[in-house]
């Protein structure tokens, strides 16, 4: 009997992939390439929850799948942070004025 080993690695790859994005009014929402769907709230990223709904729209894939980046606002998102649950955070306001 002749057994083979799948090679796994030729059919998945090694890091998660967006193969679209929705931004809601409350929501990130990703279309995985492996079919995944994944939504994080809004509010984790503080720069796409104070941009215009057009500045939302406008964003790019990048690295393949495995980012998104939206340039009127200077924002990426990964699709293994929005997996890992790791929200953007806010620059910190300096002490001194």
């Amino acid at each position: 009997m002749d057994q083979q080993t799948p090679n796994v690695g030729a059919t998945r790859t090694s890091e998660p992939r967006f193969a679209s994005i929705d931004v809601t009014a409350d929501s990130i929402v990703a279309e995985l390439t492996d079919g995944r769907t994944v939504s994080v709230p809004l509010a984790w990223s503080w720069r796409l929850s104070e941009a215009s709904p057009e500045q939302r729209k406008n964003f790019e894939l990048i690295g393949s799948g495995e980012g998104a980046h939206w340039p009127d606002v200077d924002e990426d998102i990964s699709a293994r942070g929005m997996l890992q649950g790791i929200p953007a955070r806010p620059p910190a306001q300096s002490a001194t004025k």
